[in-house]
């Protein structure tokens, strides 16, 4: 048990310790810069204390790849606007495809019927160049913005290293996505190139999406060119003035590497857009680099003889990461199909295949497969499987017992927490701490992560607003249309200016250790008292009748409050007393007994966004009376029709004795 009491379910041995590459990267820096550390606390400590002597240290000891390296670090520390390496010139994508002379697979892409493909090191390179060149004749030039539909992959690969590689401006968007959710992320940036997709698969069923693409062709007037890539079949011809990828990806051109400064915008991505337009996340050559670096190496162990499948959307922020991990020589493992096809845990079948060592997914589905009562340690042979990454929501205590129960009793499990804003980690694995039930291990190098109390003060061992108190280089240089950074401003530095509030709730133990509580900008506030979304689903989601559930506290416009919890139920259960008073008492005992919903309510889903995250915020704005049309952008949805359920309640409640008593509560 660690301090806090949390279980311990996984050490390091002191061989696989030594043998990390932090271990190797700890030695460096004691022979070369003279910098002693004694464990993961020290080593970081001492790297947020000294921000230009860490990254500059990540700069040589990968020994990036620049054409004019940069004699400062970190010349201007305010954020936002913090200034990198200024007058270093680099390309990310030449960083990335170094060492392409090697034997081996670069990328190997399963789909949902077990067919894969390889390319080859020397084939990623050739097919990166080949389009690079295109993308230079038909006139792109550096800065010009480059759009693409596509799924998770190998063209998609080859497509943003292409673009980054002539100094263009990648986004990217999955082809599950309407004509609006689309329109709605492209027409801001005006690209000058559409890259789309005929059609993709999923659980079983062939989508075609060749009028989608027409239908946006229509939308972007600024689009001068556009490329085909053919998924579904490679018989049809594109249809006319449409470029066929396939065609452009052969040919004898050699590499080139547009030299752009260190800040050079890499790509765009976009947050979620649930109550307005999304914004666009714009991020660098240069830092997106030096974190990808520091992040696959030094706290995932990556190296050239890693294969790494992240089951992702190229919509979700881990697409990206997981082309990053191409910085450490690694193979990717892309996978374009429904996660559960066949089986819950068809997606370990794919790690079996393929020697898979580093797995990372959503919290979600682990979930999913431990309540499906699956063992895909049973199942399949795991044992190349060294580490698994669960991300995009807090994991529950449960679901890491049954991690190493049903899947391995050996293996390095991570729950990360970072984001689209940064495109890396602000607090998660790395190789030398326990993995504990319900811990993060803690805050990632060079991030200066602190848990602040309502008087912004740092606090230890107890709950607290997640700020980050330094600069990252992978911190956006700005958001697209957003000429006076107010936007910028408000969404990360309103609360507390020049720091970033990130609107997490998290606890900071004393040995560094992190508990993520949920969104703070979702918090639950009962009598003063405030709880995280996620401690409750925590609790709730452990009883075998509850499938999901959402929690919403609702600040009232007369002062009063209104805290509903909605449960989605397994098949054969229902809402009575008794699972009524279940759910009351597990809330109670293990959770907070001022955190008792007001009423639990059967429903028949839970509504989600794209990438998976609970609606809550646009849900509450429902129950406080904001306009559908202002409260939430459909096109951002997963599934519309299951936030219709919640538009009706939130009418409901406002015109039953329900909604004014609740209104009339102190």
């Amino acid at each position: 048990m660690s301090e806090s009491g949390r279980e311990v379910l996984w050490s390091p041995s002191a061989e696989r310790i030594s043998a990390s590459r932090l271990a190797q990267y700890q030695r460096w820096l004691a022979a070369e810069k003279q910098v002693d550390t004694t464990n993961f606390d020290s080593l970081w400590r001492w790297s947020v204390h000294d921000l230009d002597g860490f990254w500059s240290s990540i700069w040589e000891h990968f020994d990036v790849i620049a054409s004019a390296p940069s004699t400062a670090v970190l010349t201007d520390r305010t954020m936002p606007g913090a200034q990198w390496f200024p007058n270093a010139h680099l390309n990310w994508a030449e960083n990335l495809l170094r060492g392409g002379e090697r034997d081996g697979a670069a990328i190997i892409s399963v789909n949902e019927n077990g067919i894969s493909g390889e390319l080859s090191r020397q084939e990623l390179v050739a097919q990166v160049a080949n389009l690079a060149a295109h993308f230079r004749h038909v006139g792109v030039r550096p800065g010009d913005r480059i759009a693409a539909v596509l799924p998770n992959i190998a063209p998609a690969i080859v497509s943003v290293l292409a673009a980054a590689s002539v100094g263009a401006i990648w986004s990217c968007c999955a082809p599950d996505f309407g004509l609006k959710g689309l329109t709605d992320r492209f027409a801001q940036i005006e690209p000058t190139v559409l890259i789309g997709v005929d059609g993709y698969q999923f659980n079983g069923k062939r989508i075609d999406r060749i009028d989608l693409l027409a239908g946006l062709r229509e939308q972007l007037p600024s689009v001068r060119h556009t490329i085909l890539v053919r998924n579904l079949d490679e018989t049809v011809a594109a249809p006319d003035g449409v470029a066929d990828y396939a065609d452009l990806v052969v040919g004898d051109a050699q590499p080139h590497y547009e030299q752009v400064p260190f800040d050079h915008p890499l790509w765009i991505l976009y947050s979620s857009g649930t109550t307005g337009l999304p914004k666009g996340i714009v991020h660098s050559h240069g830092g997106i680099l030096l974190e990808a670096l520091k992040a696959n190496a030094l706290h995932y162990d990556l190296g050239p003889a890693d294969r790494v499948f992240i089951a992702a959307s190229t919509a979700w922020v881990v697409w990206n990461m997981l082309v990053d991990a191409m910085a450490t020589g690694a193979t990717l493992v892309t996978y374009d199909g429904s996660p559960t096809y066949g089986r819950p845990d068809h997606q370990f079948r794919i790690c079996a295949e393929h020697g898979v060592t580093r797995f990372g997914t959503g919290a979600a589905y682990l979930t999913l497969c431990e309540r499906a009562g699956t063992r895909p340690g049973d199942e399949f042979d795991l044992s190349a499987l060294r580490s698994i990454m669960s991300t995009g929501s807090p994991l529950p205590d449960t679901t890491w017992r049954w991690v190493y129960d049903a899947v391995t009793d050996d293996v390095h499990l991570g729950s990360d927490s970072g984001g689209t804003d940064v495109a890396t980690g602000f607090i998660g694995a790395n190789p030398f701490c326990p993995v504990r039930t319900g811990e993060l291990q803690g805050p990632y190098l060079g991030v200066d992560v602190q848990a602040w109390n309502e008087a912004g003060e740092p606090v230890t061992g107890e709950v607290g607003e997640m700020v980050i108190a330094a600069p990252m280089p992978s911190m956006p240089i700005y958001f697209w249309n957003d000429s006076d950074g107010h936007r910028y401003r408000e969404a990360y530095f309103d609360v507390y200016p020049g720091v970033w509030r990130h609107g997490d709730w998290i606890t900071i133990e004393a040995d560094g250790a992190c508990v993520v509580h949920g969104r703070s900008d979702s918090t639950i506030n009962r009598g003063g008292v405030r709880m995280g979304s996620a401690d409750i689903y925590q609790a709730v989601e452990t009883l075998p009748e509850i499938a999901e559930s959402l929690v919403i506290g609702a600040e009232l416009p007369n002062g009063g409050y209104h805290m509903p919890l909605f449960v989605v139920l397994r098949p054969g259960y229902t809402l009575d007393e008794a699972l009524l008073n279940k759910i009351r008492t597990t809330i109670r005992t293990q959770v907070s007994p001022r955190h008792v919903p007001d009423e639990v309510i059967d429903v028949p889903a839970v509504p989600v966004t794209r990438t998976g995250k609970r609606l809550e915020i646009p849900v509450k704005k429902l129950i406080q009376g904001v306009a559908p049309q202002v409260a939430i952008n459909r096109a951002t949805v997963a599934d519309p029709g299951a936030l219709d359920w919640y538009i009706g309640y939130a009418e409901r409640f406002h015109h039953t004795d329900t909604g004014h008593a609740a209104a009339r509560k102190a």
